[in-house]
């Protein structure tokens, strides 16, 4: 009976080895892109896109990391998680106008949230399951950036979204400079509320 155990173990051994070695000369084949958290879907967002070395020399590499390879910086050591100034936040890559301070509250995670965009047609939205969870990740139109995952845990007199943005993703432009660096478009949103 030990004898027959052994050779059958023996055996079964043998067939994983075997196993093992024909599975790592078999072909790779490379993934389908998952369409959640991607590069740019559309022609239009990657012939408008600078390239990713114009990109590089750009962003500095937090910046990128988080814009272009879908990151995330770390919660509270970020630059604008505090900042309380009256202005409006728009895309790092391509300068599009995306949040104001006005729908910015302190959501107690240690990265800005803002109750909605400046307006709806200047982020998008897909779906996100990466590490095991399904999330709703939040990109610029115009440069397809990543910008960071919006919720549904918001204020709820103000809709009762929360769009937890990396500051990475942003520029801040204070309500003084709007008209200077080409907002002014955007100065009545501050006057309405003096």
């Amino acid at each position: 009976m030990l004898v027959f155990c052994g050779i059958i173990f023996a055996a079964l051994l043998g067939v994983l080895i075997f196993l093992n070695l024909a599975r790592g000369q078999a072909t790779t084949v490379s993934p389908t892109p998952s369409t959640s958290m991607t590069t740019p879907s559309s022609t239009d967002q990657a012939s408008n896109k600078p390239s990713a070395d114009e990109l590089k020399k750009k962003l500095t590499p937090e910046q990128y990391h988080v814009t272009q390879q879908c990151g995330t910086e770390p919660p509270f050591r970020n630059e604008y998680w505090n900042n309380h100034r009256a202005g409006i936040y728009v895309d790092v890559v391509s300068g599009e106008p995306l949040f104001t301070s006005l729908d910015k509250f302190d959501s107690g995670s240690g990265w800005p949230s803002f109750t909605k965009p400046i307006e709806n047609g200047h982020v998008s939205e897909k779906t996100d399951r990466t590490f095991g969870m399904e999330r709703t990740e939040v990109r610029s139109n115009k440069s397809d950036s990543h910008l960071g995952h919006v919720f549904d845990d918001g204020p709820t007199d103000k809709g009762g979204m929360r769009y937890c943005i990396n500051s990475a993703a942003l520029r801040f432009i204070p309500v003084e400079k709007l008209k200077e660096e080409g907002y002014g478009q955007f100065l009545p949103l501050f006057e309405s509320k003096k």
